[in-house]
């Protein structure tokens, strides 16, 4: 089974997105699912998760509103406010009775706190979906919050932890090497797993599969194909180049790896993770 484990939907009639401006570009727009549908179907992605886009209730709703209209979605990354976790506890219940809620996220990188995740509120909420067996997407974005996921895995060793876009990278800085080490570190707890994606929009202009490689490499060094997961980051990634495009560059940076492997990267992986029924 194909799973692209990291794509979004929103829609600006019926949900508010603020981070969305004209100053977005082409990514300015409602994007939904049917969009998205000939795509996949094209390409031969069997399942896919949505992420949330939006620290709201409205986003997560009009997801599952999606996912129960498009069977190909296989889970939904939605939200609760950690930061409440009464309100938290409650609204879990409440998502928990779909199926396809398989964990939650929080733009954590909109937050004028850098150490956000660990207010002690926070970690409050952090207990709850260690004992939901729900999962956490964390926008790890290097340097301000990558390192803090070490900390957060050995708090909560039973949660699953997902890193996405592997931290934005820092291609062509000075501080790839310190990069690739809290990356390693992040690695280092065997619940902490994540995401190929988003790489073509973090590298910018003149992106190539062999630009992007190396990164790819370090993770990995660091996770194996086991924790790693394939996921487009559609429609952002369309910032700079096609799905097409990001499914052929990432296929041919890991073109040395056996079908094991690949397996993982693109199905196997995200199933385990999200507990997506084959």
């Amino acid at each position: 089974m194909i799973i692209d484990a990291h794509q979004h939907v929103w829609n600006l009639d019926k949900c508010s997105y603020p981070w969305l401006t004209p100053d977005s570009g082409s990514i300015y727009r409602t994007f939904e699912a049917v969009e998205l549908e000939p795509v996949i179907r094209k390409i031969g992605v069997d399942k896919t998760v949505l992420v949330q886009a939006m620290d709201s209730y409205e986003d997560t709703d009009y997801m599952l509103a999606t996912a129960a209209t498009h069977t190909w979605v296989g889970g939904v990354v939605g939200w609760v406010p950690l930061d409440r976790p009464v309100e938290a506890a409650e609204s879990l219940e409440r998502y928990r009775q779909h199926e396809v809620f398989k964990g939650i996220r929080h733009l954590i990188h909109g937050e004028q706190d850098p150490r956000w995740l660990m207010r002690p509120e926070v970690q409050e909420g952090f207990r709850l979906l260690e004992r939901s067996g729900l999962t956490f997407d964390v926008i790890a974005v290097f340097p301000n919050h990558l390192g803090l996921v070490p900390l957060l895995s050995e708090k909560f060793p039973e949660l699953r932890i997902v890193i996405d876009h592997l931290a934005k990278p820092p291609f062509g800085s000075d501080d790839w090497g310190e990069w690739a080490r809290q990356l390693k570190q992040a690695a280092e707890n065997p619940n902490v797993f994540a995401k190929v994606s988003g790489l073509n929009t973090a590298f910018g202009p003149g992106w190539s599969a062999d630009s992007l490689r190396p990164c790819i490499e370090i993770a990995m060094n660091a996770f194996g194909a086991e924790r790693l997961m394939f996921g487009s980051d559609w429609p952002v990634a369309t910032l700079n180049g096609t799905y097409e495009e990001v499914w052929e560059a990432t296929h041919a940076t890991l073109a040395d790896c056996n079908a094991v492997e690949k397996e993982a990267i693109f199905g196997g992986t995200a199933a385990r993770f999200y507990r997506i029924s084959v």
